[in-house]
């Protein structure tokens, strides 16, 4: 036999989120003034409360193995936290706990999806999730992207794409890479027509908290029995209490989903950190001074949301849609295309983010992966200092365009 990679391997595309990112970094590295807009983390420190509950838990032997679904105490307190936040009430049994929201939603899929199953995602998109469906043996079915509504989607624009083989949707409110925030009728018609054609909803909510202009966050699982019998919830730790590196996400649902996903993470990879889960339980139990330290770091994206969009909307040639949650900005450059650097021609948002990066060292996220080609996603989790300083330089790349 040949010695070979595996069809599955080989199909799969790297990030392009974080390939940008490694080449700033590398070049950073090499002392080269970079201003970053790709990382998707917030650039603030783990809570201080989050940080003794790991320390109190390497102090007090919480080091070894826990069952393969999550410590009972973390899936409590996920409970807890559904209840109070988003109104749904689940038992412990009806929830996974992974190695960060991705593992969950791999973990999800893997558990739905049979070779040839349809997953209907929206553009743009978080460039992991076809990546996912088809490692998961499935077939994304993307529906175009909406700049005219801020790149927001409805059960309308849906409809069309649902099919025999239709298994799930991908619905991520609020949404990376646009910063889109579905509403509440919006989701409802969402969750008639997955009831009424008879389709999950993966529902993935990491960036619940991080929502700005008055907008709420509704759980589509929280608006009738019915799709809440259809919905997997996917959360984590990393966006809303800056705890990206500690790699604990969760999935809740029906029960024998989540069954599912247990038995198949018990043999993939057993229990997440044992430490991580402890401080998640911390987390999660903050109380009064935990949600002034997140409401603290919401203002201050906020500050840095409206910063940005001004700034690029004063630039000649370029605009963005208002986001209205996360920490990301698609900033339209449509118009540039087809100009010229140095003697090459600005074919599409790939060419404009290398480009960008080579004269201006300022490192952007090509949008044409997000399934939004002639934007360009930038990441405003940095000070208010960069922000301007990139923007700046942006501006400066521009007025070196040819026609």
């Amino acid at each position: 036999m040949a010695l070979t990679l595996s069809n599955v391997c080989r199909a799969v595309s790297p990030s392009p989120t974080l390939s940008i990112d490694a080449r700033a970094k590398e070049m950073k590295a090499q002392g080269v003034d970079v201003v970053g807009f790709g990382a998707g983390e917030p650039d603030f420190d783990t809570p201080e409360y989050i940080r003794d509950a790991a320390k109190y838990a390497l102090d007090h032997g919480y080091t070894r193995y826990t069952p393969a679904a999550g410590m009972v105490e973390l899936r409590k307190a996920i409970c807890k936290k559904l209840l109070r936040d988003n109104g749904l009430r689940y038992e412990p049994s009806q929830v996974i706990v992974g190695n960060g929201a991705k593992h969950s939603l791999f973990s999800t899929f893997t558990a739905l999806i049979n070779p040839g199953d349809e997953v209907i995602i929206p553009a743009p998109y978080w460039v992991s999730y076809p990546e996912l469906v088809r490692m998961a043996g499935g077939v994304p079915v993307f529906v175009p992207a909406r700049p005219d509504r801020a790149f927001a989607f409805t059960a309308e624009d849906i409809a069309p794409y649902v099919t025999e083989r239709t298994k799930a949707l991908v619905l991520n409110s609020p949404g990376n890479p646009s910063g889109a925030v579905l509403d509440e009728e919006t989701l409802r018609g969402v969750a008639r027509l997955a009831v009424e054609r008879q389709f999950y909803v993966i529902s993935d909510e990491i960036y619940e908290k991080l929502i700005y202009d008055g907008e709420r966050h509704v759980s589509i699982a929280s608006l009738g029995e019915d799709i809440f019998a259809q919905t997997i919830v996917i959360n984590g730790m990393s966006k809303a209490y800056a705890m990206t590196g500690w790699r604990i996400g969760y999935a809740a649902g029906p029960a024998e989903v989540i069954r599912a996903m247990a038995n198949y993470q018990s043999h993939a990879t057993s229990n997440p950190n044992a430490v991580a889960q402890f401080a998640s339980i911390a987390a999660l139990e903050g109380g009064e001074d935990g949600q002034e330290l997140m409401d603290a770091m919401v203002r201050e994206f906020d500050a840095r949301r409206k910063f940005i969009v001004h700034a690029i909307r004063s630039v000649d040639g370029l605009d963005c849609p208002t986001p209205k949650g996360a920490f990301y900005v698609m900033m339209d450059v449509r118009a540039l295309l087809g100009r010229r650097y140095r003697g090459q021609r600005i074919e599409g948002s790939m060419d404009f983010a290398e480009m960008l990066l080579d004269a201006q060292k300022v490192a952007v996220v090509p949008g044409a992966p997000f399934g939004a080609e002639g934007y360009c996603r930038l990441s405003y989790a940095t000070s208010l200092s960069n922000i301007e300083r990139g923007i700046s330089r942006i501006a400066a790349f521009t007025r070196m365009l040819m026609d």
